[in-house]
């Protein structure tokens, strides 16, 4: 008997241990997730600051003025040259923030649910179901038979 009590004992003590493990788990997990969508935020400010500064030289007075200490036959050309240089990199950070935007949807999908699932692991199962009031067992009520009444017989 009291080796069946102890045993009870040593596996509720498991499950609740077990239980508090997840719900760290899960704890950590949303913190990790939340630390890479604060670096993605970091990058995604970082190359629309670049973005802009790209939106600024492909100007042609900027052209003008970047490329007027170089001497050449053909200014025309290293103009041209320039400005499909700047597009280029135009392009190549349009295409970084649109797969951090991405990323960033995904991210923060993945923080609901991990923020989701720790408040499912704080609350704990649910214990009691509801029943159907059809399921349900109702209570007999201990109604009494009527009575009947027995006719006389002097009549």
């Amino acid at each position: 008997m009291l080796v069946r009590s102890v045993i009870r004992h040593l596996i509720a003590l498991a499950l609740l241990t077990g239980y508090g493990y997840a719900q760290e788990t899960a704890n950590v997990g949303a913190a990790r997730l939340r630390a890479q969508l604060i670096d993605l935020q970091a990058q995604q400010t970082d190359l629309e600051a670049r973005l802009a500064q790209i939106n600024e030289d492909i100007k042609p007075e900027n052209i003008e003025r970047s490329l007027a200490g170089v001497g050449s036959t053909r200014p025309e050309e290293l103009r041209e040259a320039r400005r499909r240089q700047l597009e280029s990199q135009r392009k190549g950070i349009q295409t970084q923030l649109d797969s951090l935007a991405a990323a960033r949807t995904r991210l923060e999908s993945a923080i609901a649910s991990a923020d989701a699932e720790s408040y499912r692991q704080t609350v704990g199962p649910t214990t009691t179901p509801i029943l159907n009031s059809r399921t349900s067992p109702t209570k007999q009520s201990h109604r009494q038979k009527p009575r009947v009444r027995k006719r006389s017989k002097t009549q």
